[in-house]
């Protein structure tokens, strides 16, 4: 019988990552076990239960690692000014969702981390693109107290992500015999926030 393969544990993690990112791109999380993805990587399961603790916690450093190429995504936005930075930013947002779906099923299928170094590193990674869209719409409408900025960047983000998903799902419907278009739709949110936006600054 063949001995089996020693691994280093950083050596054994990103294996590990490059097994589910070859896995995600071309199916659903569901059929993924901890079993599967020792005989495709050439070790023992204990071992990357002793690894990761838990298959749970090892499908939690793949959320870390999709919601850190997001990030990746945003620094790479070339746009400043606030109007055509928050657009490119829900557009490049739809592009990942449609390019990397099956990815995205698994960071919002799945409850995040709720303790520990995992936990922290997700929350950090989703507090940064919040607070990118904060500091845009208070750069855009300086009249925004932190409060309001807070609120109305998780009531921006959360409609472009309705979006999003139902546009993966494709559920936006129709008009005149063709499917409505995310792209369009997020052009159209983003336009209608900022003219109240805009409208506010108008009044005060």
């Amino acid at each position: 019988m063949a001995r089996p393969r020693q691994h280093a544990p950083d050596a054994l993690h990103a294996q590990v990552m490059h097994a589910c990112d070859e896995w995600l791109a071309q199916q659903p999380v569901h059929g993924l076990s901890l079993r599967a993805l020792a005989r495709e990587i050439g070790c023992a399961p204990s071992t990357l239960l002793k690894l990761y603790g838990s298959f749970n916690n090892l499908l939690q450093h793949v959320n870390v690692e999709t919601l850190a190429r997001l990030q990746r995504m945003i620094t790479a936005l070339d746009d400043d000014a606030p109007e055509p930075w928050l657009r490119s930013l829900a557009h490049a947002y739809w592009c990942f969702a449609e390019q990397a779906c099956y990815r995205w099923q698994l960071l919002f299928d799945y409850p995040l981390a709720q303790e520990g170094e995992l936990d922290q590193r997700q929350s950090d990674l989703i507090q940064a693109l919040f607070t990118q869209v904060e500091s845009s719409l208070k750069t855009y409408q300086p009249a925004l107290d932190d409060l309001e900025a807070r609120r109305l960047g998780r009531t921006l983000w959360g409609s472009v992500h309705g979006l999003v998903q139902l546009g993966l799902n494709e559920r936006l419907g129709y008009w005149q015999g063709q499917q409505l278009k995310v792209d369009e739709l997020l052009d159209q949110l983003v336009s209608t926030v900022l003219a109240g936006l805009k409208q506010r600054g108008a009044a005060s």
